[in-house]
């Protein structure tokens, strides 16, 4: 790469909020479900929309110049395969991400540097609470955050579950299972088995409905509490997605030592998470771990700092299995 091709492509990096917020503004007009009954003026839009009409013009003019939308030789604007993500009625709607990420989000990576001077957590500063404390407060926040991740993870539940043979389980607890949706997969992928999915209080309201329709509720238990404080016992694995990375390695691993007191034994935890390779190639994860940082205060790991975290908490690391997606599946042997 020459010089004039660096200059350029550190150019687009350093302008690609700009394209990031035009979409969250897009998502939160809810311009593409606006959108699926067909082409629209820009003066029905406006009125739809409640905005001032030359203003959503250049909006949505430089979202069709990247592909999101597209004016029409009459004037009118249509959705583009781009666009469609923005529907909020579709699988894999990217519409809740979007929202997410422009509000909340947004604002603590403005704050990226107070993190990266001070070690402390963006999220924090800003809204003066942490961001779980925060969203147990706002349940519309609340309900973007849990279709967001549904999003971005929900992609990772069947090749996690295709990765991993939990055949031997006989009950297996979601620690910090939200929404239920994972659970709901490995339990109907395995009917004899049965479950346990474990958080807080408005989060296990939240996610009862989502079991029910996944028709096995009748062989999962919700239970809610403190995972800081203690998990329920009684199962034979412990399935922890996308939690350990939220916490520092204190917090971490008093996570996992209630996991290893509660656990049968000779159980196991099953961490799933994006694991951090070594090297300068890209990754996911190395940015992933930056929102750690500003949001939750917690981090992506190594393989050698997941070994560290599991045999401080009572573990011993016995495999690191790949999935096709960003994730892999950690898993701990009860030790002790």
């Amino acid at each position: 790469m020459d010089k004039s091709q660096a200059t350029q492509q550190v150019a687009q990096i350093i302008s690609g909020y700009w394209i990031s917020q035009a979409v969250y503004v897009a998502a939160k007009l809810r311009i593409a479900d606006h959108l699926v009954q067909g082409p629209q003026s820009l003066n029905q839009l406006a009125d739809i929309t409640r905005t001032h009409q030359p203003s959503l013009y250049r909006l949505l003019r430089a979202l069709a110049s990247v592909g999101v939308f597209a004016e029409q030789a009459d004037g009118r604007v249509v959705l583009t395969p781009m666009a469609e993500c923005l529907r909020s009625d579709v699988p894999g709607s990217q519409w809740a991400m979007a929202v997410m990420m422009g509000e909340e989000h947004y604002q603590a990576w403005g704050e990226l540097l107070y993190s990266v001077q001070t070690g402390e957590i963006a999220f924090d500063r800003i809204f003066g609470k942490p961001i779980f404390e925060h969203l147990s407060e706002h349940p519309a926040s609340a309900a973007i955050f849990d279709q967001a991740m549904t999003s971005v993870h929900g992609s990772e539940t069947s090749p996690m579950v295709e990765s991993y043979d939990f055949s031997a389980i006989d009950t297996i607890a979601d620690i910090g299972g939200g929404n239920g949706t994972v659970l709901a997969a490995i339990l109907n992928r395995y009917p004899q088995m049965k479950g346990i999915l474990f958080d807080l209080p408005h989060v296990i309201d939240r996610a009862k409905p989502n079991l029910a329709s996944a028709e096995v509720a009748d062989r999962c238990q919700t239970l809610s509490g403190n995972f800081f404080e203690s998990v329920p016992s009684g199962a034979d694995a412990y399935l922890m997605r996308h939690i350990i990375h939220d916490w520092d390695d204190d917090k971490a691993t008093t996570i996992l030592r209630n996991c290893h007191r509660a656990l049968n034994a000779n159980g196991r935890v099953l961490i799933v998470e994006s694991v951090i390779a070594p090297g300068n190639e890209p990754s996911f994860a190395k940015l992933l771990d930056l929102t750690m940082m500003v949001l939750p205060g917690g981090k992506e790991r190594t393989a050698d700092e997941y070994q560290s975290l599991l045999e401080a908490s009572g573990f011993e690391l016995t495999q690191i299995i790949l999935t096709s997606c960003d994730v892999s599946i950690i898993e701990g042997r009860k030790i002790g």
